[in-house]
């Protein structure tokens, strides 16, 4: 939008804080507006100590990369990244069982139906396979192996998809480069000030030192200080700890053992849970638990006690609160990231909720008059994708059949959203999911979780019955030792890595700051 054909266009955007969610609203707001007269600054401190939001990502978060124009391959080797297929869920339901979330899709169409109610129906016949026999995804995963689906076209592997372990860091200083190259000026110096106007809107922001930015549009990246739309503008915070216990993190990096495999490890613990994330030049481990039955001691003993590999930064505590801010886009300023809200990250949505924030800024993009219509909507939209991944992650919880310890036994007995019970319900009833607009998580993944935590539909849909039976149990025998047998023959996961997108020689940082991974 050129300020040349609206005069009542945007013309100074401010950013509010640096990290991932600043430099990645930077990096969209620069690709979009570069040589349009829309001058884009961001202030961010190397005194303020950034908070990495995730090392693990969803495939939506390829769609970032390519959107800006960015080589898939650079990207992977300059920020030390390795490919993710899914998730592999240890102790959830159960102490020793096991199962994975994959992304992508889980077998295919038998005839006009869906292939989930094809094995519902093949299961309630007897038939002995898994419903993960069939996903793509969980057949490189599970043997650790890999290969990108569009180079397995004609084989059952070409359903799977795959998202990224990356380092937050090196990413927000990749993207750093690739906006200052597009005109984004970046202002060192600590925001200790908020200016409003009569109206309640924003007017300038003052440092530390005194120095003043005013702009048109502010986008608030200043993590959990949420400093403009939480402590200027008040917008209250809504609260879901109520429902989701775990409110701290001990987080460390360690030296990778072995190959690095292609999927992030969720193990639940005594009280709450831990992740370990490979990528190419270390691994990120943290235990997500909950205060009110884990110390910080114990949780840095238990966690030290089961990395893999010598510690290399950390171990460090991250407290949080999991919940949203009622309103992101208030007046003149839009929260995004930690300043908008938290949801921990077992589903690794945090990155996708930042490129969310500001890819729906840029749909509907203000002039300066800020029509509220386009807040309204911006916030009812928000809203509703973290409310979605709220959802999905008490979904974990809820269905656990644990009882072996208080956090467990508390965590299945929280009070579930209107919302949630609903979707359960629907589901069990005959495996129906309701459509949502743009929903974030699809049928294989709802189907996944409930499968691998115990919870089946009542029945499958009548309809399937049109189908001969020998047409249903024909393809499931046939399709599971192919695609076993198809991801076999693949390279591992480091050896593809190794071939075609080696990271670069990596220097590594001194152990005295740490940082959440």
């Amino acid at each position: 939008m050129s300020t040349d054909t609206n005069p009542n266009g945007i013309r100074k955007v401010v950013i509010v804080g640096g990290g991932s969610a600043g430099w990645i609203c930077a990096a969209m707001a620069s690709h979009y507006f570069h040589k349009t007269g829309v001058a884009i600054e961001l202030i961010e401190s190397e005194e303020i100590g950034t908070i990495g939001v995730g090392e693990s990502t969803i495939p939506p978060f390829l769609q970032l990369i390519h959107s800006l124009g960015i080589d898939e391959q650079d990207f992977i080797q300059k920020t030390q990244a390795s490919f993710k297929l899914a998730i592999r869920f240890e102790n959830w339901r159960q102490k020793g069982q096991a199962y994975y979330h994959p992304f992508g899709q889980i077998g295919g169409p038998i005839g006009r139906h869906e292939f989930y109610q094809c094995w519902l129906r093949a299961k309630a016949n007897g038939h002995p396979s898994n419903l993960q026999d069939f996903a793509p995804a969980t057949a490189m995963a599970d043997q650790g192996k890999f290969i990108p689906p569009a180079r397995a076209q004609r084989t059952l592997l070409s359903g799977a998809s795959y998202a990224l372990h990356i380092d937050a860091k090196l990413v927000a200083k990749y993207l750093r480069d690739f906006a200052e190259a597009r005109g984004v000026v970046r202002t060192e110096g600590i925001v200790t000030d908020v200016v409003t106007r009569p109206d309640g809107f924003v007017d300038k922001v003052i440092m530390k030192d005194a120095r003043e930015v005013s702009g048109d549009l502010f986008i608030d990246c200043s993590g959990f200080r949420s400093l403009l739309v939480g402590q200027t503008l008040g917008e209250a915070f809504v609260d879901w700890s109520d429902m989701l216990l775990c409110d701290r993190a001990v987080a460390a990096q360690t030296e990778n053992v072995g190959d690095p495999h292609p999927y992030t490890l969720s193990q639940a613990q005594d009280a709450g849970w831990r992740w370990r994330i490979p990528l190419q030049h270390r691994a990120g481990n943290g235990y997500a638990f909950s205060s009110r039955h884990l110390s910080d001691d114990e949780a840095v003993s238990t966690l030290l006690s089961q990395v893999e590999g010598d510690v290399l930064l950390g171990p460090t505590i991250i407290p949080f609160k999991t919940g949203m801010r009622q309103r992101f886009w208030s007046g003149n300023c839009v929260a995004i990231g930690l300043a908008g809200g938290f949801i921990e990250p077992l589903e690794s949505t945090a990155l996708h909720l930042i490129y969310r924030g500001m890819d729906f800024l840029l749909r509907f993009f203000p002039d300066r008059d800020f029509d509220p219509a386009l807040a309204a909507e911006y916030n009812r939209r928000m809203a509703g994708d973290y409310e979605e991944i709220r959802d999905f992650i008490v979904l974990h919880y809820c269905t656990s059949q644990r009882d072996d310890t208080p956090f467990w036994r508390e965590a299945r007995a929280v009070a579930l959203p209107d919302s949630l019970k609903a979707r359960i319900e629907l589901f069990r009833a005959s495996a129906a999911l309701p459509d949502g607009i743009d929903d974030m998580f699809r049928a294989p993944s709802w189907q996944s979780v409930m499968e691998g935590m115990g919870v089946r539909p009542r029945r499958y849909q009548q309809l399937v019955d049109t189908v001969p039976y020998a047409v249903i149990s024909q393809t499931l025998d046939q399709s599971a030792p192919i695609l076993k047998a198809q991801a076999a023959g693949l390279p591992s996961h480091g050896e593809f890595l190794a071939q075609h997108c080696p990271a670069e020689p990596f220097v590594r940082a001194p152990k005295a700051q740490a940082a959440l991974v």
